[in-house]
């Protein structure tokens, strides 16, 4: 576990000050490559059928978590018989890929530079690009408070769960993770097309995702001192409204969110053109602002270091008592 650790922090740091490269090809997309193709596969040998959709779905969500975790462990398994180091800078590159911080944080700033310039337009697209509803409607607080909310809530699934799964099994199960995690956010829809097809990776997604949501939110709002911000009504409205959401895991973070900042989040927001009535969660002190966009990722970024730090303190911790 030490080696996981060791290429858990270097990849950390790597992401850190690189984040995504456009010109360099990402593992993920890959993944997104084998679902789209898979799917038309996988629907056309079962029946059409509600039974038939749901099979179809789960024996597809099981090959492409397969795939994407017996692949990077055959190729570490050859470079381990290698070389170690060349072993480890694999794990170490591999690692960095898969976390997304410094991605997140890029993409949400693009929003706040078109909202400072005052180019409501330019702020929607930016803010199209990292959330799932409708954007064309938003005002500059709406495409704000967009903005937000994706930082928070992703910073669960795209970065404190990712380092939780490398931290246990290195790079394969940070791979079985985002599998998972791509699966659910391409096919896990409660729509006509994936009502049946999806469900099987909407729940697992759900499962996998159930302790990291948790830890996230609790970190978070542990963190909240440290960007500045407001500890107890982080975890006063972490507590009341963490459950705010139709999945049992995407309020956990924007509750400690809007607790910190004190502001009110989620609530009714429009999807394929249809709008979609959701609790909110926080208390509206103040409303949403520009700045808020780099408040949160500075609670982001708090958030993952003190997961790290406490990653690394478990396990000093183990060594400890054995």
């Amino acid at each position: 576990m030490r080696w996981n650790l060791l290429a858990l922090t270097a990849g950390f740091v790597l992401d850190w000050i690189f984040g995504d490269p456009r010109w360099l090809y990402h593992p993920v997309r890959a993944i997104g490559v084998l679902i789209s193709r898979g799917e038309t596969i996988f629907r056309r040998v079962f029946p059409k059928s509600p039974q038939g959709e749901l099979a179809a779905g789960a024996f597809f969500a099981v090959f492409v978590i397969l795939v994407s975790s017996v692949l990077p462990f055959l190729l570490l398994f050859l470079a381990w018989k290698i070389n170690v180091w060349f072993a480890f800078a694999l794990s170490v590159f591999w690692d960095y890929q898969l976390l997304a911080a410094k991605s997140l944080k890029t993409e949400s700033m693009r929003v706040l530079d078109a909202l400072q310039e005052k180019n409501l337009p330019k702020a929607r697209q930016a803010v199209s690009m990292i959330v799932g509803r409708d954007t064309e409607r938003l005002d500059e607080e709406g495409v704000a408070k967009a903005a937000v909310e994706t930082v928070a809530e992703n910073t669960s699934d795209g970065v404190i769960a990712p380092m939780l799964f490398l931290a246990l099994g290195g790079p394969v199960l940070g791979f079985l993770y985002k599998s998972v995690n791509t699966l659910d956010s391409m096919v896990g829809y409660k729509n006509e097309t994936y009502l049946y097809f999806g469900r099987f990776s909407a729940k697992l997604d759900d499962v996998v995702n159930w302790i990291p949501a948790r830890m996230s939110g609790f970190l978070m709002a542990l963190a909240s001192p440290l960007s500045g911000l407001s500890l107890g009504h982080a975890f006063r409205i972490y507590l009341r409204d963490r459950k705010n959401h139709a999945s049992p895991n995407s309020a956990h973070t924007e509750a400690a969110a809007a607790g910190a900042l004190g502001v009110q989040l989620a609530g009714n927001a429009w999807y394929f053109g249809k709008l979609y009535e959701k609790p909110s969660i926080g208390d509206p002190l103040r409303s949403v602002e520009h700045e808020d966009i780099r408040r949160v990722n500075r609670l982001m970024y708090r958030t993952s270091v003190l997961a790290l730090a406490g990653i690394w303190g478990l396990w000093l911790l183990w060594k400890v008592l054995q």
